[in-house]
C-alpha cells in the first residue's frame, strides 16, 4: 500500500516520516527500509532501519527508481515497510508521471507499506495521486 506525505518545503514532512519509521520499526515483524537522497537521516533513524542513500546508485527518473524499489523488495522477502524521503529530488518534478510510477510499484508490492514524502502542494498533484495522500 502506497501513502504520500505531501507538502511544500519546510512543512515537516521528514519529521512525520521519521515518526512513522520509528513506529514501524517497533511494530514490524520484518525489515524496515529507508531510501533517502543524501545521508541526512543517517543520524536520525534507528540503527535497525536499513538506510539506503540513493546517490550511491546513480538512480534518476521514474522508471529507474521504480525498478530500484522493486529490486530492493526482490532482494529481501521480509520487508514490511519502505520509507522514501525527497521523491521529487530523486525522480524529478514531472508530477504527471507519478500516477503510472505509483501504479507500477503497487502492482508488485501490495503487501508492503511504502511511504513517500512529496515536496509539492497537494493541489499540484494528479487527481488519482491525491487519493494516496495522508491527511492530518
Amino acid at each position: 500500500m502506497i501513502k504520500l506525505i505531501v507538502g511544500t518545503k519546510g512543512t515537516g514532512k521528514t519529521k512525520i516520516l521519521i515518526d512513522m519509521m520509528e513506529k514501524s520499526e517497533r511494530e514490524s515483524n520484518g525489515s524496515v527500509v529507508c531510501i533517502d537522497k543524501g545521508s541526512k537521516l543517517r543520524f536520525t533513524a534507528n540503527h535497525t532501519i536499513r538506510l539506503i542513500d540513493i546517490e550511491d546508485y546513480g538512480i534518476s527518473g521514474h522508471e529507474t527508481f521504480a525498478g530500484f524499489i522493486l529490486g530492493v523488495l526482490a532482494e529481501n522477502y521480509d520487508i514490511t515497510d519502505i520509507f522514501i524521503d525527497s521523491l521529487i529530488k530523486i525522480v524529478g518534478r514531472d508530477l504527471d508521471k507519478l500516477e503510472n510510477f505509483f501504479a507500477g510499484i503497487n502492482n508488485h508490492a501490495k503487501d508492503v507499506n511504502i511511504v513517500f514524502t512529496v515536496s509539492a502542494d497537494l493541489s499540484e498533484l494528479p487527481e488519482n495521486v491525491k487519493k494516496l495522500a495522508i491527511t492530518n
